[in-house]
């Protein structure tokens, strides 16, 4: 989190590529101009064809030998293992020395993003009722973090840094619940025989971690960390959760040189590739027309409507029953605009709704869904936000006004 913060507060009015690259939002800008640039080849004639099929070409000698075969797959199942190593340790540094190390730091952020998820699921599965839809509840269930401190950066310092770091939690909170539906919800039955082989490689991790502390140690760490992911794709488990653990059984202390290492090629290569691979969508008469299914209203209001009524009513029920003490009056406005932020789920859920759904179509209609609702999240809240600080510095400057007329009158 302490990255994304440090993006959102910018020193200096020079520019400096290594700022902007570790910038929030050079990654969203990035991810919706690779998002733009995908929707539009995909949709030209004589040309969207066969860039939609590239992602298909599958690889015969991974194939063979029970891997990840189409690059689709590989981006997915693979490259994306990093992507959930990066977030993981994320989550690890912030519960342990971070805004999230104590229960009392932890609760309001917590409480926040679990009412973030459930609220969205149900309104899905109640939309969906009876429907094929259903195993898509838990699309709209997740934040981009990148996106959504992105458009906040946007508004600068008219939006508090508490506000901020409210926002960082939450999202981070919100990945650990989506990255633990992943795990148990959309995998196959776990094969026990594989499970057994992910233990033991975390049992070894564990070990070189402990008592190894040459060079030597760092390559059996990540090629033990292969092995797992290797064993956890053959589990039935999606593959990315060991990228999670893998991140668990790293030292804190450790973090900031892997993160180093890692942040420029996933947020620049594996998140953007995700992201040209994963939005191949054919826009035409039929795909405009399941935006009125129930699976695409289940998605929209879920992330447009129900990410913003959970997180505010968390944050009421908290403050009124005084289980969360603020040092200032709540800003329900500000709460609610940042809620409505929270509704831009794009990356993590336009991955579970490739896991939801074997059918290509249905696969299209929920990411298109997706990509709508997170639009709409991020204009309205953008929107919300800006009328809200506007008014807020009208009525500051208005109370410095009268106070100074106060004291020139004394």
């Amino acid at each position: 989190m302490s990255q994304h913060l440090h993006s959102v507060e910018t020193k200096s009015n020079k520019f400096n590529l290594m700022d902007f690259l570790h910038d929030s939002r050079a990654v969203g800008i990035l991810l919706l101009l690779c998002t733009t640039a995908s929707l539009i080849i995909t949709n030209l004639p004589g040309i969207g064809e066969n860039y939609n099929n590239f992602w298909e070409i599958e690889i015969p000698f991974l194939h063979s030998i029970n891997l990840p075969h189409s690059i689709l797959h590989i981006i997915n199942d693979a490259l994306m293992a990093l992507f959930f190593f990066q977030v993981g340790m994320e989550i690890k540094r912030e519960s342990i020395v971070g805004e999230l190390s104590s229960p009392s730091r932890m609760m309001f952020p917590m409480v926040a993003a679990l009412f973030g998820v459930v609220f969205p699921a149900v309104i899905f599965l109640t939309v969906t009722k009876g429907t094929i839809y259903q195993n898509g509840w838990a699309i709209p269930a997740a934040t981009d973090i990148a996106f959504a401190l992105g458009i906040l950066s946007l508004l600068g310092k008219a939006i508090p840094h508490s506000m901020k770091i409210f926002l960082a939690a939450l999202a981070i909170i919100d990945d650990l619940c989506a990255i633990l539906i992943i795990a148990f919800f959309y995998g196959d039955r776990p094969e026990f025989m594989w499970l057994l082989g992910v233990a033991a490689c975390i049992i070894l991790i564990v070990l070189v971690i402990k008592y190894m502390r040459n060079p030597l140690s760092k390559v059996l760490y990540l090629s033990l960390g292969v092995v797992m992911w290797y064993f956890m794709y053959q589990s039935g488990i999606h593959a990315t959760f060991a990228g999670v653990i893998l991140s668990a059984l790293l030292p804190v202390k450790r973090i900031p040189a892997y993160e180093k290492v890692l942040v420029l090629p996933v947020n620049f290569f594996v998140i953007p590739i995700f992201a040209l691979a994963n939005t191949s969508i054919f826009i035409n008469a039929s795909a405009i027309s399941n935006l009125t299914s129930e699976l695409s209203i289940g998605i929209i209001l879920g992330l447009l409507v129900g990410k913003p009524v959970g997180i505010t009513l968390a944050v009421y029920l908290l403050t009124y029953a005084r289980i969360i003490k603020l040092k200032t009056k709540p800003d329900w406005m500000m709460f609610t605009g940042t809620g409505i932020l929270a509704g831009i789920g794009f990356t993590m859920s336009i991955f579970v709704s490739m896991l939801a759904f074997d059918d290509k179509t249905l696969q299209d209609t929920a990411k298109l869904a997706v990509l709508v609702a997170s639009t709409l999240s991020m204009i309205i809240g953008y929107t919300w936000l800006k009328i809200v600080t506007k008014k807020r510095q009208l009525e500051m400057s208005e109370e410095d006004l009268a106070a100074e007329i106060t004291d020139k009158k004394e």
